[in-house]
């Protein structure tokens, strides 16, 4: 199980999530499909942060894909332009910018590690990110086991996991899907080039114009 396997699983996943919410709102087994997306893309991007030659490269391609991605975003969930709710991609810059803050590998930094991690957290929340303060839990929690043995990282993950989904709808503890495809990764790659990476990328605001015109 490589990252591009992971990828192509968190993709997939997140674009069946996507169909319900928009076209099948009364049907569960999408939503609960979907719920094993979010994990594989914080476990991810954590990998992405330890194997980045440039982790500012990195953290500014997440930000100008989550503004691209936020006028998609509103008109296929909400039918028009709006800041009541921010895409994921929100989510996944404030989790690499709290790892970035929190590794200081070049000692700009003296923050506080518990203050970083509660004003990434509070910002999600103020920010209204998709997955809100749970989202930057579940990236840290993979970032402070990434060093454990992975069944013990699965372990402690599907409890953090299962603590932390209380904050959410019931189907979130279906969330514990990802962990066994988690489990199997390889730290491998597979094949990886910049028209792939891009792609990936671009499929998430080209998905919600679709579903939107489709709408």
């Amino acid at each position: 199980m490589n990252v591009l396997f992971l990828k192509i699983i968190a993709l997939a996943t997140m674009i069946i999530d996507h169909y319900g919410a928009i076209f099948q709102s009364g049907e569960n087994i999408y939503r609960i499909i979907g719920r094993i997306a979010f994990p594989v893309y914080c476990f991810l991007l954590v990998e992405g942060y330890f194997h980045t030659g440039d982790v500012k490269k990195y953290g500014k391609r997440l930000l100008l894909f989550a503004v691209v991605s936020e006028i998609p975003f509103d008109l296929a969930f909400y039918g028009k332009i709006g800041f009541a709710h921010q895409n994921i991609f929100f989510t996944l810059f404030i989790g690499l910018a709290a790892i970035y803050l929190i590794e200081n590998k070049e000692g700009k930094f003296n923050f506080n590690k518990s203050l970083v991690i509660a004003a990434t957290g509070i910002l999600a929340m103020v920010l209204s990110v998709d997955y809100s303060i749970m989202g930057v839990i579940y990236i840290l929690s993979f970032y402070y086991t990434r060093n454990f043995p992975r069944k013990k990282q699965i372990l402690y993950m599907a409890g953090i996991m299962l603590f932390t989904n209380l904050m959410s709808s019931p189907l979130q503890q279906f969330s514990l899907l990802a962990l066994p495809l988690i489990y199997f990764y390889n730290g491998e790659q597979g094949l990886k080039n910049k028209f792939l990476q891009i792609m990936f990328y671009a499929a998430y605001p080209l998905h919600l114009m679709l579903f939107y015109f489709l709408k």
